[in-house]
């Protein structure tokens, strides 16, 4: 008969509910992104178009969707459903972000990110903050991140749906 010691690792009990905390904060950030551009979809694509990056057309109607695709992202995380497609789409996101705010950065364009709100060029003697809004997307990344390597969260539609409870035994 072969005895083995209890688990001293309390990760197996804590990672669901971190993961629920990451699963909610996400959800809160697409769902305020989203809420605060959906009323005003032609200052969205303004805020798209200061980046120049894209023809004005296509800007345009990048900027009008963005706003869709953040709702539809922090629905889909707050409910726990499809939390790993919804984690990966977030990911993907974040990265153009990072690398939008980059590369007006490097080019020396003084814009607002217009992450939360409309965005576009600065007035005359305002400073861009790129770095914050750099590090933050890289905080909503390790995020994201984390639920991809691990989706399953209590309290979520996926779950639900397959029965499966997302809190390990200390057992296993």
């Amino acid at each position: 008969m072969t005895v083995t010691a209890p688990s001293t690792s309390r990760w197996p009990a804590v990672r669901p509910w971190i993961g629920t905390a990451a699963r909610l904060g996400l959800a809160a950030v697409w769902l305020v992104a989203g809420g605060s551009k959906i009323g005003d979809l032609a200052a969205s694509g303004r805020a798209v178009n200061a980046y120049q990056i894209f023809p004005y057309d296509v800007a345009t109607v990048i900027g009008a969707a963005l706003p869709f695709v953040e709702l539809a992202l922090g629905v889909l995380l707050l409910l726990g459903l499809a939390t790993r497609l919804a984690a990966g789409v977030s990911a993907a996101l974040l990265v153009v972000f990072i690398a939008g705010i980059a590369s007006a950065w490097s080019r020396g364009l003084a814009i607002d990110c217009g992450c939360f709100g409309s965005g576009g060029q600065l007035a005359e003697g305002q400073a861009p903050s790129y770095l914050p809004e750099i590090l933050r997307d890289l905080g909503f990344l390790t995020l994201a991140g984390f639920l991809l390597i691990w989706p399953r969260t209590p309290f979520s539609v996926d779950g639900w749906l397959t029965g499966e409870a997302a809190v390990e035994d200390e057992d296993e």
